[in-house]
């Protein structure tokens, strides 16, 4: 008989943008293959900064994946969250306020909790995302014996905490993202007797993709592209800063183009375009057609943009203070990293003006992503863990 598989994510749907979020649906789609009914609970909020409940249906089927929607309690206060959140980050908690962090934080959704640990027989496996949101903090401590998690870690205030321990300590079955997040987490918790995989997602090439035809509808020529949620925590405030002195010392006529949700100001300049939410196909076009990928961030636990821009053969340059970026240059040979703004203006440059060197970038980097997180490779990495 088949197994009934059971997605836990904090939230999931057609018009919620997030890394994890998307993996979680990506997945949970090609996990259709060998399993054929899959469910996901998660809660009714589309937003992550403020978790309103704006879904009205507590039930409703997505591409086959059959999604069961709970509501959050309370909205996050941002400011009781900002008080707590940087007492974390100076001088940590106690574990009765690390507790309040995790509700302060949200999604805080007791019905969601109470479905699990009702409906925990119903199914063969639980399937938890993110390590640090109540749905995976708690909902682990309810079906542990029939938990894989997929954690998307790296190196945080979070990940300090004592309250994510049984996270790492009680699951079935974890499956990495990266070497360097299973690095990180073995190194910490000594929990490499826990079954488990490196790669949880698989990354697909858009079908059609044509970067003219990006250029003639948006009228852009010259252009390096950011693609992700435009804010301070992916460290795109310094990406300004680095762009913009970059436009002052050399003489390079190039545009940034910023593809995703604005959560902070974007500098009033006609070298910055900010196109905000595009379709799928415009977000292939646009990176096919740029001439450079930027990935600014210092925390990320995989990063689906810089793989996608290696996969359209956009050349990739990264935030080489992120282990987790840096190592996909390492090992794929196929982008390059800068630590500082020096090091960002020279790589730049060369990538701009060096058509041999970026061609090798391309060729590299598109050979890394094809050979490394291919679908079906990852769709039986994640049904051993959970045959086993």
């Amino acid at each position: 008989m088949a197994k009934k598989i059971c997605f836990v994510v904090q939230r999931y749907g057609l018009e919620v943008n997030g890394g994890a979020e998307l993996h979680a649906m990506q997945l949970a789609e090609h996990m259709l293959s060998k399993y054929p009914e899959i469910h996901v609970v998660t809660t009714k909020a589309i937003d992550y900064i403020t978790w309103a409940n704006e879904y009205d249906a507590d039930a409703e089927t997505i591409n086959g994946i059959i999604v069961h929607r709970f509501p959050t309690e309370h909205e996050r206060v941002l400011s009781e969250f900002f008080k707590i959140n940087d007492k974390l980050e100076s001088v940590g908690l106690t574990p009765l306020e690390e507790a309040d962090w995790v509700e302060k934080q949200g999604p805080y959704s007791p019905k969601l909790l109470e479905y699990i640990r009702e409906h925990k027989d119903d199914y063969d496996a639980f399937i938890f995302f993110t390590y640090l949101y109540y749905p995976t903090i708690y909902g682990i401590k309810e079906v542990a014996d029939k938990a894989l998690v997929i954690p998307t870690t790296h190196d945080e205030p979070a990940f300090t905490t004592s309250i994510i321990d049984d996270v790492f300590l009680l699951p079935k079955a974890i499956a990495f993202n990266t070497e360097e997040e299973k690095r990180l987490i073995q190194s910490k918790y000594e929990n490499d007797d826990i079954p488990h995989c490196v790669g949880a997602i698989g990354i697909h090439k858009p079908q059609d993709v044509k970067p003219q035809r990006f250029k003639m509808k948006y009228g852009l020529d010259d252009f390096i592209i950011y693609t992700g949620r435009i804010d301070k925590t992916k460290n795109c405030d310094q990406l300004f800063r680095y762009f913009c002195e970059y436009r002052r010392r050399t003489h390079d006529d190039i545009k940034l183009v910023l593809m995703g949700k604005q959560i902070i100001d974007v500098p009033e300049r006609e070298d910055i375009i900010s196109l905000g939410f595009v379709s799928d196909q415009d977000k292939a076009d646009g990176i096919a057609a740029a001439r450079a990928l930027i990935m600014p961030s210092q925390l990320e636990s995989l990063s689906m943009s810089t793989l996608e821009g290696m996969l359209l053969g956009a050349p990739v340059l990264v935030n080489g203070n992120c282990p987790v970026l840096k190592g996909h240059c390492i090992k794929s040979n196929g982008a390059l990293y800068y630590t500082d703004y020096l090091e960002f203006e020279k790589l730049l440059h060369m990538i701009l003006h060096d058509e041999r060197l970026s061609e090798s970038l391309r060729e590299n980097g598109r050979r890394y992503v094809e050979e490394n997180y291919d679908w079906n490779r990852i769709v039986e990495n994640i049904s051993a863990l959970i045959e086993s």
